[in-house]
């Protein structure tokens, strides 16, 4: 089960890891070369290389590897970050996602696509190999291996000693925290052979004040390898913060060693590198001529310019609280299952707690009411707190387009940007799964037959490049997501055409023009010869529909012809647990989201006719919810308006009684109800009883489309005027 675990863990690192490559590398794109960037995709590939490594997953670890030999030389400057390498490096980013798909399935053994690895080695290796036979390669790349100053030390002899030289020092504390320096030494074993290790015991204290759980000793060895200077100190990625790590290249200088003894100031360290063969005894005699003022003038510089230590604070420094405070965790990973049981939980207890708020009344007893009231409000922030747990920024589903946006737009030939906004806007994790599928397919739709080609954008008088934007924010309760284009819209009269022409609305109906990109949503819609007809915008749209509807969301269309075409999707913030309003209608309980409750009105004082009343001088429709559902009318025949808005559009609800608010616990609706569209779930009240939570977004449009009927004629009232009707 712990292997199960570190690899699920490796394969959640991995696809991060691929994330930040990703962003990275369109970045460069977008920005121009930048080091930190480019910085950043190298640590991503040997970070996942070296977590692979660990498991022995070795088609990961060989392919890894010769991107990362690449992206060292790019590193280096000796290869150039062009289009073409950021293309190659975002396919290669592509395949070891393919890699880890393998590894999350099970499948590690087996080759995922053996064509398509062949031709990324082969461009990879290609550009290896023209690197390496370059005749001006040899001069640069020593110089950015070794890192040497940059002013030539041909006045220095090079030690006869052909291996890398590392000179390691840890943490006391890198025990505690997990990390075991042997695993590291055995590590390098992967780069090359070790040779000559010496341990240094400079801290080591008393037996009698000896902690086995802080490191004390230090380490001098050679390393016989044909890797590179950053293959080598990439070893030690996730020891870093943790250690001071000291690389010499084979044939140093002799300044170079002089900086590395006067960097650790230890007496026993020429010993050691005597003992272990690393310089000979006339090389040691060197190293201790009387040229101090010369070695104390490049001892300040060498651990950074000529050593270039991947840690500049010494192993055995002291650590205050700014530096106990790096090590403080700020994450924690959990398992899904286990926040869906936590939020199940708290359900139950928002349940368990209304009817102990109901025997409280009951009773009268003051002290009782107060205690339950007290762990009402706690068991309110509790259910705030867990269903924040499962709030995420929309940016999770975000960050994927901008690769989306750029391949299409090459593959097309289109110029197009992408501007996001509001991705920071969170919403539920469970939404956010479940999102991605259907605007992938809106967006594609959008490049693909939205934004015009270039030729006809000029012809409009349009820039040249397009423009879609992604953008997110909350209203009235709910998140609305839109995906807008600047292109040609869509062509009313097309799509009423051919809605006509496939029987899915008769000639004679008149239709708005909201009802009309509605019927886009139509399955008769989604088939190919769509794509020219209408710009493609009904090709799978009746699924989007069907996976928005499913999130208890709604997805709408606006299009002005030749100006564009927004796709705005709205869904609830959560599916679990939300502030409800309380109404009956007869002895039914019904609950509608708080959220979009308006106001509450008397009835009996407003001025109503055919299903419309005149609310402080504007038209509002509204739906009986008595006759909605067949229910028997009560005797004193008193009713109250809940007046409910949903996106730009309000409606009123008429109830028989107001009961108040209530924290209601989504249940979901079993099959038998799954075709009655004016109900969204249930909920369990404080009694026992099942209460039905509205759909209030089906019911506000029933009541603006019977407000539409009304107006065209068929039930003339005359207390709505045109000028109104929008409601």
């Amino acid at each position: 089960m712990d292997m199960d675990m570190a690899r699920d863990a490796l394969v959640q690192e991995s696809r991060e890891l691929l994330s930040a490559m990703e962003a990275a590398l369109l970045q460069i794109e977008d920005s121009g070369a930048d080091s930190e960037a480019i910085n950043a995709i190298f640590r991503a590939a040997h970070t996942i290389k070296g977590s692979a490594g660990l498991f022995a997953f070795n088609r990961i670890v060989s392919f890894t590897h010769i991107v990362e030999s690449v992206l060292d030389r790019v590193r280096n400057g000796v290869l150039p970050i062009d289009n073409a390498m950021l293309s190659l490096l975002l396919n290669c980013g592509d395949y070891i996602a393919q890699l880890v798909d393998a590894i999350a399935a099970r499948l590690e053994e087996v080759e995922p696509d053996p064509v398509r690895r062949a031709e990324l080695e082969a461009q990879l290796n290609q550009l290896l190999d023209e690197q390496d036979t370059a005749p001006t390669h040899s001069a640069p790349a020593a110089a950015a291996v070794t890192h040497t100053a940059q002013e030539p030390t041909v006045s220095e002899d090079p030690v006869a000693s052909p291996y890398w030289h590392l000179s390691l020092r840890f943490s006391a504390d890198v025990l505690r925290m997990g990390l075991d320096p042997l695993s590291f030494l055995q590590y390098l074993g992967n780069v090359g052979t070790l040779l000559n290790l010496q341990t240094l015991p400079e801290g080591l204290p008393p037996l009698a004040q000896l902690d086995p759980e802080q490191a004390y000793i230090g380490f001098e060895l050679d390393l016989q390898s044909e890797q590179d200077r950053a293959a080598i100190d990439g070893v030690f990625d996730f020891i870093r913060d943790d250690a001071s790590i000291l690389i010499l290249p084979p044939h140093a200088s002799m300044r170079e060693y002089r900086a590395l003894l006067a960097a650790r100031n230890d007496p026993q360290m020429l010993a050691a590198l005597l003992a272990q063969g690393t310089l000979t005894a006339d090389e040691a005699a060197r190293a201790l001529l009387p040229e101090q003022e010369t070695v104390e003038a490049v001892s300040v510089v060498a651990p950074v310019a000529a050593i270039e230590p991947a840690m500049k604070l010494p192993a055995n420094a002291p650590r205050g609280d700014e530096k106990k405070g790096g090590y403080e965790q700020k994450f924690i990973k959990i398992e899904v299952s286990k926040l869906d049981q936590l939020i199940d939980l708290v359900g139950e207890l928002v349940i368990a707690g209304a009817g102990a708020s109901l025997i409280a009344n009951r009773r009268k007893d003051s002290q009782f009411e107060e205690a339950v009231q007290s762990i009402a409000e706690l068991v309110e922030h509790i259910r705030d707190a867990a269903l924040n747990l499962r709030m995420v920024p929309i940016g999770e589903v975000f960050q994927r387009f901008p690769r989306v946006v750029r391949d299409i737009s090459h593959e097309l030939g289109k110029e197009i940007d992408l501007v996001v906004t509001g991705a920071d806007t969170e919403l539920d994790k469970s939404m956010v799964e479940r999102l991605s599928d259907p605007l992938m397919h809106i967006v594609r739709n959008a490049m693909d037959h939205g934004i015009e080609a270039t030729d006809a954008r000029l012809a409009a008088g349009k820039p040249l490049a397009g423009t879609l934007r992604l953008n997110a924010y909350h209203e009235s309760g709910s998140i609305v997501i839109e995906v807008s284009d600047d292109g040609r819209g869509l062509n009313k009269a097309r799509i009423l055409a051919k809605a006509i022409e496939r029987g899915l609305v008769s000639a004679e109906q008149v239709l708005s023009e909201r009802e009309v990109f509605r019927l886009i949503f139509e399955a008769g819609f989604s088939t190919a010869e769509q794509v020219t007809n209408l710009s493609g915008r009904g090709v799978g749209m009746d699924v989007v529909k069907k996976n928005i509807e499913s999130l208890r969301g709604e997805v709408e269309i606006v299009s002005t012809e030749g100006a564009g075409t927004t796709v705005r999707i709205r869904l609830p913030l959560t599916l679990a647990i939300i502030d409800g309003f309380q109404v009956m209608v007869n002895e039914s309980v019904f609950v509608i989201p708080l959220d979009l409750v308006i106001e509450c009105i008397d009835l009996a004082g407003l001025d109503g006719h055919h299903d419309i009343v005149k609310l402080r001088g504007e038209p509002l429709p509204f739906i009986r919810l008595r006759e909605l559902f067949e229910l028997p009318a009560l005797e004193h025949g008193r009713e109250s308006l809940v007046v409910v808005q949903f996106g730009q559009q309000r409606a009123g609800l008429v109830v028989d009684r107001l009961l108040g608010e209530f924290q209601a616990v989504i249940k979901p609706l079993g099959e038998l109800f799954s075709r009655i569209k004016s109900i969204s779930g249930s909920t369990i009240l404080g009694d026992g009883r099942v209460a039905l939570i509205l759909d209030v977004a089906n019911l506000v449009h029933q009541a603006v489309q019977q407000q539409a009927t009304t107006q065209n004629g068929k039930a003339a009232t005359g207390l709505v005027s045109p000028q109104k009707s929008n409601g």
